[in-house]
């Protein structure tokens, strides 16, 4: 039997009138830019790849192919589901259809966690990055500190400015960082690498080797963020369309590119020696590629496009957690003062200064207590939200089947049940992977690496028993959360839409 969705509650509870996000800003290439910046691609390439290669040997290239695979099947379902509901919590309002209130609001909380985590650790990053390329462009040191704050301040900027603002700044950002990429790669490619070019990478032998494990574990965290699109469908041209569109392009193009990256990467060192190259300076593997094959001026500019490649990942993360923010202020569950919105640049403006405090709050009390940024503010921040991230795929992954065996719906069984459920499988080997592996991402002790994983269930369980005190005392909140918004069409409605019923199993 079809269900309900439940309105909103009483007039006073409803978000009051005003101000809202610019709806129809955004196209499928837009929406792609904020996803794949997300990623960043130049940074996950120049600063993990050389580990992957390192511990998978010369078959690294294919676990990034893996992981995207298994991403693209969570999409199938995924984008179905969005199709369905329209509400603006994104994944929370996936698991709440499916699993029901309470764990949607556990839910909630994970993706709070979640994309925060993964922005406000990479500040550290953006202050070790700069002081990286200031030393090997100038030769001179700078504290990392005052560019982290300086950093915080610039995103804050790009965050309250309106949605096709970050659009553009995060186009050109993306094409100059893909771009240095793509140049490093031709280089090989028209020299025919060390050796002359080899498929040995995709051969059977060097891909099941113990050390692959490891690749996907790292390949999975590498697309970290990509789901973020149907966190745009209310500024979307058509979201029924460019949601799906924008989610495919980015998980397409993210696991071709890095495998296509990875692969000529060892093509220029040759497939004998790119490990011990790796081994012996893995910071400094793609800058000595590209220098050899395109000159110690692409190296130079592959360093400032490190700076700026952190920079787009920190905005569209920045952009995300604004969009969360203002969800949730509007269900009643965070402050109602994150959910206004500006009168000129349409973002949600004041979830986003608060983003900004938080993030300056974290950054400070690691440099108070004398952390590494690297190793610490980065590492140890972003773990638990790269794992809580992860946590919510699998979530979601779980709800889509339960959610269409409620409603009536013409959508395809392998969208609904066969895609779902096998990527509940693969995500939960992924999960696996990560957790097991989790010191190559921290190089932390046992202690420290239990404490930055339990953090996730912790915070699940926090959510649970909110959502228990939430019906009991604000029952009205509890009610409407993760409800349509008003005026919009029924999941029942669009399942019966002629744009719904195209798909097919």
């Amino acid at each position: 039997m079809p269900v309900t969705t439940p309105g909103p509650g009483p007039a006073e509870d409803a978000p009051a009138a005003g101000p809202s996000l610019r709806s129809g800003s955004l196209g499928t290439a837009d929406i792609a830019f904020f996803v794949v910046s997300a990623a960043a691609p130049l940074t996950v390439m120049a600063g993990v790849a050389p580990l992957a290669i390192l511990l998978g040997g010369i078959g690294a290239p294919v676990g990034y192919l893996l992981a995207g695979i298994t991403l693209a099947v969570f999409a199938v379902g995924f984008t179905t589901m969005s199709r369905h509901v329209r509400s603006g919590g994104a994944f929370y309002a996936f698991v709440t259809r499916g699993l029901g209130r309470h764990i949607g609001i556990g839910a909630a909380l994970l993706a709070l966690i979640g994309y925060n985590g993964m922005e406000i650790g990479v500040y550290g990053l953006l202050g070790t990055a700069t002081q990286d390329t200031t030393h090997a462009l100038f030769g001179t040191d700078v504290p990392w500190l005052p560019v982290s704050l300086a950093g915080l301040l610039l995103i804050g900027y790009g965050g309250y400015r309106s949605i096709d603002f970050g659009a553009k700044v995060l186009g050109v950002l993306l094409a100059a960082e893909t771009g240095i990429l793509a140049l490093l790669a031709a280089g090989v490619l028209i020299k025919g690498g060390a050796h002359g070019l080899s498929l040995h990478s995709f051969t059977p032998g060097n891909v099941l080797v113990p050390g692959t494990a490891a690749v996907l574990a790292f390949a999975f965290a590498a697309f970290t963020g990509f789901e973020s699109t149907v966190i745009y469908r209310r500024e979307a041209r058509d979201p029924a369309r460019t949601v799906p569109r924008a989610t495919y392009i980015a998980v397409a193009f993210l696991g071709l590119f890095y495998a296509f990256v990875v692969w000529t990467v060892i093509q220029a060192f040759g497939d004998a020696e790119v490990v011990e190259a790796a081994g012996t300076d893995p910071a400094g593997l793609f800058f000595s590629a590209i220098t050899t094959y395109v000159g110690a001026w692409a190296a130079d500019l592959m360093h400032v496009l490190i700076v700026t490649s952190v920079l787009a990942s920190l905005l569209a993360f920045h952009n995300a957690i604004n969009r969360y923010g203002l969800a949730l202020a509007e269900e009643g569950i965070l402050p109602k003062a994150l959910a206004r919105v500006h009168p000129r640049h349409g973002s949600p403006y004041v979830a986003g200064i608060a983003q900004t405090v938080l993030g300056a709050v974290v950054v400070l009390a690691f440099a108070a207590a004398g952390a590494d940024p690297y190793g610490q503010l980065l590492l140890w921040v972003n773990t638990p939200g790269m794992l809580g991230l992860m946590a919510l795929q699998l979530l979601a992954a779980v709800a889509v089947p339960v959610y269409f065996r409620r409603i009536s719906h013409r959508e395809g069984v392998l969208r609904t049940v066969v895609a779902p459920v096998a990527a509940a499988v693969l995500l939960s080997t992924a999960i696996v992977l990560v957790i097991t592996h989790l010191d190559l991402f921290t190089g932390a002790s046992a202690g420290v690496n239990t404490l930055l994983a339990a953090i996730v269930p912790a915070v699940f369980l926090a959510g649970l028993a909110f959502a228990a005190w939430l019906r009991r005392r604000r029952p009205e909140i509890y009610a409407r959360f993760a409800s349509e918004p008003p005026g919009a069409e029924s999941g029942e409605a669009a399942a019966s839409h002629p744009a719904a019923s195209r798909s097919g199993g």
